[in-house]
């Protein structure tokens, strides 16, 4: 056996089917060893009393992305990657945003920029397809999932992101054809237009608004229809960040029937509701994201689809502004009308803390569960299994170390975002991530970024087994 770079000794690895005692030897960035007792190591980590588990793995996070003029998103790849860290991440998935016009290859090399050298942590990107011209069908997009671009993401809804029904089957009809996996964002434009322009006539313009714009009836539509496309052409399909009962229950039905439908969801949906919009002052504008939170039903309706399934993975959607900002929640416009407020919020760092605690430690979900939604079920859909998503011989030692006992309150003080607020402040938690190795390389100690800036590769991907 070659030499043994790291031994992380004594703690209890956790993997989507077992949890047992053991050491773990690691060698040139990967897994090497398994063992009850690994000896020899040129270094060695103390896990005693800790879960040794893999790193997360967040497919759902927005990072220093196009978000419309004079609006400035919170966080470059430097402090999202720093986040996720912290947060017991060791991979995000973020998106290159293709606009309107604009050449889909040439919005992928832009972004790729961005990155380079930058990111704490790996990342992999998404595309976003906006304009699907006979261009990007017939040359770009097939070239690019060649070139390990294997996912792509389609809206329903928003001014310069929106594809009418017939493009949307064109993108999926080329997704089958490619062997691409199509994520949705399921919400129905005109619905929401509707709904938004009799708001403001009637003067309802705060943030609680914008949950008022966006009830569950224009996700429900919106999902149904996207099924129903993706069925006529047998396409894989993932739909994104689910809030309640009614989506859920499309997407279950279409399960039940043997349709290929993935579905994810997010710790907005477990733990805010709509009433957090209603903050005085434009307080509520932290919480405006799409879907919007909905109620405590809701919340138990995502806690059914978590526990029996019917939700394969659990992002952030990590979308950060800042709050006190001209070019964040409060700029100019934001007062006037709801629909100017930008639309997301923070979370790549609380995500696996609120999942943990809401889940393991209050017994809704067992420590398999937890690893499957975080990190494993991740690595095989989009196409990163076997080298991520997991602890064992010949994966990258992608690891996050875990007190499973450990109390925290979440605060804005404490996180490494961009943004000046966190949705979840003075949020108590059990279950808290006390390091994270990056390709055997320790990148988080117990909350401070020791690892290098430019340690984190940007990864190509293979077809996922769910679209193949």
């Amino acid at each position: 056996m070659s030499k043994i770079d790291l031994a992380i000794r004594g703690g209890t690895v956790v993997t989507a089917s077992d949890t047992f005692r053991a050491d773990v030897g690691i060698a040139d960035g990967r897994i090497c060893l398994i063992a009850d007792e690994v000896k020899g190591a040129a270094r060695e980590i103390d896990a005693r009393g800790l879960l040794v588990m893999p790193g997360g793995i967040d497919s759902h996070v927005h990072i220093a992305q196009p978000s419309g003029p004079g609006i400035v998103m919170a966080d470059d790849f430097a402090s999202a990657t720093a986040a996720a860290a912290a947060g017991g991440n060791t991979l995000v998935m973020p998106f290159a945003l293709q606009q309107r016009g604009q050449s889909l290859r040439g919005a992928v090399e832009a972004y790729r920029t961005k990155a380079e050298g930058e990111c704490h942590v790996d990342a992999s990107f998404h595309l976003i397809v906006s304009d699907p011209t006979p261009a990007v069908l017939g040359q770009e997009l097939p070239a690019l999932v060649k070139d390990g671009y294997t996912s792509f993401k389609v809206f329903m809804t928003y001014d310069d992101l929106v594809l009418d029904d017939r493009q949307l089957l064109e993108v999926f009809d080329l997704a089958r054809r490619e062997r691409a996996l199509v994520m949705v964002h399921c919400e129905g434009y005109d619905a929401i237009r509707f709904m938004t322009e009799r708001l403001e006539r009637s003067g309802r313009t705060e943030p609680y608004g914008h949950a008022l714009s966006r009830p569950e009836i224009v996700e429900r539509e919106a999902a149904h229809r996207a099924i129903s496309h993706a069925e006529l052409v047998d396409l894989p399909m993932m739909i994104v960040h689910v809030s309640g009962r009614e989506a859920m229950e499309q997407i279950r039905w279409a399960q039940r029937r043997g349709l290929k439908v993935l579905a994810e969801t997010c710790p907005q949906y477990i733990t805010l509701t709509a009433d957090d919009l209603k903050g005085l002052d434009m307080e509520g504008a932290k919480y405006v994201c799409s879907p919007p939170p909905r109620d405590a039903e809701s919340q138990k309706a995502i806690w059914e689809g978590i526990v029996q399934g019917v939700f394969q993975t659990f992002s952030s959607d990590h979308c950060p502004f800042r709050y006190e900002a001209a070019d964040g929640k409060l700029n100019p416009k934001a007062r006037s009308s709801f629909r100017w407020v930008p639309n997301g919020i923070p979370g790549v760092e609380t995500r696996l803390p609120v999942l943990f605690s809401e889940g393991v430690s209050k017994g809704r979900i067992s420590l398999q569960r937890f690893v499957e939604l975080s990190a494993t079920n991740h690595a095989k859909i989009y196409g990163l299994y076997p080298r991520k998503g997991s602890i064992g011989i010949g994966f990258d030692a992608d690891i996050a170390l875990w007190d499973p006992n450990r109390k925290e309150t979440i605060r804005q003080e404490i996180l490494h975002h961009g943004a000046d607020y966190t949705p979840w402040e003075g949020f108590e938690v059990t279950g808290w991530p006390v390091m994270t190795l990056v390709r055997g390389e320790v990148v988080m100690e117990e909350g401070r970024i020791v690892g290098a800036k430019g340690h984190g590769g940007i990864l190509q991907r293979e077809v996922g087994s769910y679209a193949n």
